[in-house]
């Protein structure tokens, strides 16, 4: 368990139930030390583990040793008008990502990135414009978690892997910190309370079927033509809308108790009219799923625009008098940047403090 070598020590945003166990067992610790140990990092979000009070001076000069408990400090923090809160977080090789905090009526929902950057070049979001840097780990995911946890001393209830970054493009990274924070005996999420949202990485979804990932898929749809959605989202001439469908097909045969969400970005006079609204109804005939439509949140450079209000609702009526449950999703933290598809790093943007 301990670094061998020399080795850098593992970071505290790494750490399994599994390791921290056995880092204690290492150490000689009692297993009275271990249980709380434990309780301390994933049911309380402390990350330094030598503050936990009354731990034999021996295991915490060991922990000091062994595991690096260093958190991502936010670099600067927004915080809009209906508390939606957006948070700059610099890891050690100077690498940036943002993460967002929307709180509602008893519920605190972390949106998450996945990558520094995204290499998908989606022409609606502004995060695409930096193109990407690198994949995140797992810790580094974890590390977003528990760093707004110990500021804000409020556990999120709600986890959505929607913020920077396509997550089937890190896979691997993104699975284990689904499963990490979804265990029982980890920070115990719900299933049902995380969701992996993906541009239409087809061969990911079947990935995650095969690996029964415990989580809700989204969908990023946003457009009911390939012609349009080609011009939206390049993904699209890798993946078109057909294999899209077909995949969410096999998602929901395979997990018919799962959500699954399909989010509709409405860009005015691009995707919004009626016709596009009946099109969609077409597509999803027969996947049991619920539409958030979400508005286009403007952003300097951008070249689209804002749907009118009476379309908003002209779509959504359409989708509801065919029976299907649709939602207008309030663009939360639109003022600083934090709405979807508005994440990318602006120099001198966010202000310094809460």
């Amino acid at each position: 368990m301990r670094p061998a070598g020399g080795a850098a020590p593992l970071s505290v945003c790494d750490l399994t139930p599994d390791l921290l166990h056995g880092l204690c067992a290492r150490a000689g610790a009692r297993p009275v030390h271990a249980e709380r140990l434990h309780a301390w990092l994933f049911r309380r979000g402390r990350a330094d583990l030598t503050r936990l009070p009354d731990l034999p001076r021996a295991l915490r000069e060991r922990l000091g040793e062994w595991v690096d408990m260093r958190l991502p400090r936010p670099i600067s923090r927004c915080r809009a008008g209906d508390g939606t809160a957006k948070y700059l977080l610099s890891f050690a090789d100077g690498a940036e990502v943002e993460t967002v905090l929307i709180p509602a009526a008893r519920r605190l929902t972390q949106c998450v990135s996945t990558q520094a950057g995204c290499a998908l070049g989606c022409r609606f979001c502004r995060t695409a414009t930096a193109g990407l840097r690198r994949h995140l780990t797992r810790g580094e995911m974890v590390a977003q978690l528990l760093a707004c946890w110990q500021e804000t001393g409020v556990r999120p209830r709600n986890l959505v892997l929607m913020g920077m970054g396509e997550p089937m493009h890190n896979y691997e990274q993104v699975a284990g910190f689904i499963r990490l924070v979804t265990d029982p005996a980890g920070l115990a999420f719900a299933p049902r309370r995380v969701t992996l949202s993906t541009a239409g990485v087809v061969p990911g979804i079947d990935r995650l079927l095969a690996d029964c990932l415990p989580c809700s898929l989204a969908i990023s749809l946003n457009a009911t033509t390939d012609a349009v959605r080609d011009r939206l989202m390049p993904i699209n001439r890798k993946y078109p809308i057909a294999a899209l469908l077909a995949a969410m097909r096999r998602f929901a045969r395979a997990f018919p108790r799962r959500r699954l969400l399909v989010a509709y970005l409405l860009i005015g006079r691009v995707n919004d009219s009626a016709a596009d609204a009946h099109r969609l109804i077409g597509l999803l005939d027969g996947i049991p799923c619920t539409v958030n439509l979400l508005p286009f949140n403007p952003w300097p450079g951008a070249e689209w625009r804002r749907p009118a209000p009476d379309a908003v609702d002209r779509f959504r009526a359409v989708l509801a008098a065919a029976g299907m449950v649709a939602v207008v999703r309030e663009s939360r933290g639109r003022e600083i940047a934090a709405a979807c598809g508005q994440l990318l790093r602006v120099t001198g943007a966010a202000e310094a403090g809460r």
